[in-house]
């Protein structure tokens, strides 16, 4: 944190109420503020001074901030509350859809989002006046849908700033159970119709040779891992980000059932983003994921992608029964011939090829293109994912495997 001499304050400042402003702050974007922490906080203030920002900065630091992935969400709403008036407009014009396209100076830092979330609760542009007063219409609302559910049926490209940050919450709740496979391994059981022949013979040499009871055995319970492959070229780019933000709740969640997730992202060339999903903080993981991709926004290579990851990263990430999840529009700038191939390697190394395709949003959609054309044969299933009750719908069939989505009558139209 780099020093500064003074702390600018107002000629009758009111410290402990900016102190408690600067608390509902903290707590809206999500760290632990409560009315404890306030007093103690206007007590290591008072106790400490505030000589230099520096000094302040640590000073509420200590008080506030309890966990290591705190600390970046805590200096943003700090810096956003008691050092720069002149961001809180650069963060209404990023957050606010009639301003979106206003060019700013600089790009959002991590946790600089929900830092601006939390300062800006509440407050929303004026609104020209529309004359209420002069016209009164009455509407009967009784049969439309709540906030809520459209936000749920809502396609990711069509939602303002403020729909995205509601739907990222509403998506971080979510979750993608599995159930558990049946291995060859058993394991000892009362009753069941598999013989258990060594715990049998074993039981028996105790007896000196005679067989007094047959033992049983069930079979063991094993778990599959989530491999995903997500395209973060152009026209996939919003889709992406949300379906990482959902990504990253299930890879925080525990007791879901996969034993791993693995995730990768593609355009022209293939990235692993494994270990970014795994920090705890979301804004953290997916800018630095966003880091480690430097193809993002970019071309679209499917077949390429493919190919290295069944050379490089197959056998590694795979096990036996693993679910892949591909989120692609299938618009490939490849040779179609090499893209059904390697769908085709990854299909026969799957337990369950789920593909979700945010084109299949429209209801006049139609298998033309070539990639998609490639690719379809070799999925198991093929869904949309567009929106938030696309990823519901995923998240209860993912288990299911009989489930083939829009395969079946998209593969008549071949």
């Amino acid at each position: 944190m780099p020093e500064y001499t003074k702390i600018d304050l107002p000629e009758h400042p009111r410290l402990s109420e900016n102190i408690a402003h600067f608390a509902r702050a903290l707590r809206k974007a999500g760290l632990r503020a409560g009315p404890g922490r306030v007093i103690e906080a206007v007590r290591a203030v008072e106790a400490v001074g505030f000589t230099s920002r520096a000094d302040f900065f640590h000073t509420l630091r200590a008080v506030f901030v309890s966990r290591p992935e705190e600390r970046a969400v805590f200096a943003q709403v700090f810096r956003l509350y008691w050092r720069d008036p002149r961001f809180m407009e650069h963060m209404m014009a990023m957050m606010l859809p009639a301003i979106r396209g206003v060019q700013e100076d600089r790009d959002a830092r991590d946790a600089e989002t929900r830092a601006a979330e939390a300062l800006l609760d509440g407050h929303a542009p004026d609104m020209p006046d529309s004359g209420a007063d002069e016209l009164s219409i009455e509407v009967d609302a009784s049969a439309t849908m709540s906030r809520e559910e459209r936000l749920r049926s809502l396609d990711f490209e069509q939602m303002t700033a403020r729909e995205v940050a509601e739907a990222k919450r509403m998506l971080s709740r979510l979750r993608l159970p599995v159930n558990p496979l049946a291995s060859r391994r058993g394991k000892a059981a009362t009753t069941g119709p598999r013989l258990d022949p060594r715990r049998t013979l074993r039981a028996a040499m105790r007896r000196g040779g005679e067989i007094g009871a047959l033992q049983k055995a069930v079979p063991r319970q094993r778990w599959p891992n989530l491999v995903v492959l997500c395209d973060i070229s152009g026209s996939m780019s919003q889709y992406s980000r949300m379906v990482l933000h959902f990504l990253h709740a299930v890879a925080n969640h525990q007791g879901q059932g996969w034993a791993e997730l693995h995730a990768f992202t593609f355009g022209t060339r293939l990235t692993n983003i494994t270990r970014h999903l795994r920090t705890r903080d979301v804004d953290a993981a997916l800018a630095a994921a966003g880091r480690e991709a430097q193809d993002w926004e970019g071309g679209t290579r499917i077949g390429d992608c493919l190919h290295v990851f069944n050379r490089d990263w197959s056998r590694r990430v795979m096990g036996q029964g693993a679910v892949v999840l591909l989120i692609t529009d299938g618009l490939d700038r490849g040779a179609p011939e090499a893209l059904a191939k390697e769908a085709e390697r990854l299909q026969l190394t799957a337990r369950h090829f789920i593909w979700l395709n945010p084109l299949l949003r429209w209801e006049g959609f139609a298998p033309k293109a070539e990639g998609i054309r490639a690719l379809l044969p070799y999925v198991d299933s093929f869904r949309a994912g567009h929106s938030v009750a696309s990823l519901e719908e995923l998240a209860n069939a993912i288990s299911r495997a009989d489930d083939t989505g829009e395969k079946s009558r998209l593969m008549a139209e071949l």
